[in-house]
């Protein structure tokens, strides 16, 4: 596993009550805080603890839950020397050339890697509607105003003063994901299911209304329409973080140890 951050450690946790899988190592990167070596120790005790995946070779799969600078770190090099990789950071496909630069690296190591669905619902539907023929993905992201700090967003209005839902965004997931990088899982997600990153839509909103972060998805197709609303609770570890990408994570895990998947 890369990382023990919010998400690996909500992994880890979670992966001890599951038979069949072990956790052989975990990759943390140089001068990380300690509390993280006493996290991996707790949880997975068995494990190795290494700053790079050369270090865990004889692995049977590598589960990246360490950000976007992960995958040019560490999953390219795992896929080209034939480790399956799974990917929690799908953001990072939005970068120009990373897409096809995994893709071929995992050609080159005759292996695979799975893009996981993440804080997202719907993704395997989606994905099935292709085959059919999309003609349309739309995605709508709300979150408080106070999320939007740091983003292009304090440049569009005064986020403290919004008394009512405001559009911050309006465009491809390809220029979603250039303007705001640390949001755009969800709608790169949606895109790799779906139309790709320039013909999915994405609607950004800082609502006041809102608590959580609060999804919305609506394709059309051959297959007919689908729509899917959600509004995830965060991790009491870290609220920039839904949740359900940590039992995404662990969900694809269990599938793979389990003799009936779904």
């Amino acid at each position: 596993m890369i990382g023990c951050g919010a998400i690996g450690a909500g992994v880890l946790e979670l992966l001890r009550h599951e038979t069949g899988l072990a956790v052989a190592c975990v990759v943390l990167p140089p001068g990380v805080r300690a509390d993280a070596f006493d996290t991996v120790k707790r949880l997975a005790p068995g494990a190795r603890i290494a700053t790079s995946v050369g270090a865990a070779d004889g692995i049977d799969l590598l589960v990246e839950c360490a950000g976007h600078a992960a995958i040019d770190e560490h999953v390219i090099p795992a896929l080209e020397r034939g480790t399956p990789c799974m990917v929690a950071s799908v953001g990072a496909l939005s970068l120009p050339g990373m897409a096809q630069r995994l893709e071929q690296a995992a050609q080159r190591g005759n292996t695979q890697v799975q893009l996981l669905s993440g804080a997202i619902g719907g993704i395997d539907a989606l994905a099935a509607a292709r085959f059919g023929g999309l003609d349309s993905v739309q995605y709508t992201g709300r979150k408080p105003p106070h999320a939007w700090k740091g983003t292009p967003a304090e440049n569009d209005c005064d986020l403290d003063a919004l008394t009512e839902a405001r559009c911050i965004f309006e465009g491809s997931a390809e220029q979603a994901a250039q303007l705001y990088p640390k949001n755009a899982n969800v709608a790169a997600t949606l895109s790799f299911a779906g139309l790709g990153l320039q013909r999915t839509q994405v609607r950004l909103y800082a609502d006041p209304g809102v608590t959580g972060n609060v999804h919305h998805v609506r394709a059309s197709g051959a297959f007919g329409t689908m729509e899917i609303t959600m509004e995830g609770k965060p991790l009491p570890a870290n609220p920039k973080t839904s949740a359900l990408t940590v039992y995404s994570i662990v969900r694809a895990l269990a599938n793979r140890g389990r003799a009936v998947a779904i």
